[in-house]
């Protein structure tokens, strides 16, 4: 029974590798070969997947559940820089950073089924692929694009811009109702304000009447309102 379980995670991870935008539409073999000496691992919330510093020798997909990545500085405050659920794969950029070492730990936020990849396996299928190695420089040069704005955004703009643009990105993903993936401390950090600050702009919109909710859960009342408020985080490409 363990082999059968086995066997059809691994069909669920092609699957998944098959769809994932990177490597959408390319050939079957070059997808298997990323999944060889691939293991299915499981992990309970709160379990650390790998450490800042460690050799980075796996990547990993997500099969169900969800991982963040998280950073702590000197003063050991924690700021999660992402978060990632079925279908995505985490710290595959990792795979080609020079020094060879994870620049962030992975957590499991919740209880998480995920595939172990290899390394060795992704690099020698750039290698073997010249459209796939194309695919993954295009989407790092996109990713340190969104840096660069997010750095230019978080320089120019107000506590209250940066927090209306982040909910208003929410409410597109979610719907009416958001749920804050992040708690108010961690989103603060992430925006680059303090938390009593996100908190008293929360309690005032919502004495304004422009949202409502509490903790992690919002519903955005004004849509124009916060679209005025995050006009500048916008660009036309």
């Amino acid at each position: 029974m363990t082999i059968v379980k086995q066997d059809f995670e691994l069909f669920h991870a092609h699957q998944l590798l098959s769809e994932h935008p990177t490597l959408a539409g390319l050939d079957a073999p070059l997808i298997g070969a990323l999944l060889n000496q691939a293991q299915i691992r499981h992990a309970k919330a709160g379990q650390t997947l790998f450490h800042e510093g460690a050799p980075a020798q796996h990547y990993l997909l997500v099969l169900a559940g969800q991982i963040e990545i998280v950073r702590f500085s000197d003063s050991g405050e924690e700021r999660v820089f992402g978060l990632f659920s079925d279908g995505q794969l985490v710290a595959e950029t990792a795979m080609f950073m020079p020094h060879g070492r994870y620049p962030m730990n992975a957590r499991a936020r919740t209880d998480t089924r995920y595939c172990w990849l290899t390394r060795d396996g992704l690099r020698q299928a750039c290698q073997q692929s010249p459209a796939l190695a194309m695919r993954y420089l295009e989407n790092m040069s996109m990713r340190v694009y969104k840096r660069i704005n997010e750095v230019d955004w978080i320089a120019h703009s107000s506590a209250p811009q940066r927090l209306a643009a982040y909910l208003l990105d929410e409410h597109a993903r979610q719907g009416p109702t958001i749920q804050l993936p992040l708690s108010q401390r961690q989103l603060a950090s992430r925006l680059g304000i303090r938390a009593e600050t996100l908190s008293r702009l929360l309690t005032k919109w919502q004495e304004q009447g422009y949202l409502e909710g509490r903790q992690r859960q919002w519903t955005l009342l004004d849509i124009p309102y916060f679209q005025g408020l995050s006009t500048e985080a916008q660009r036309a490409f």
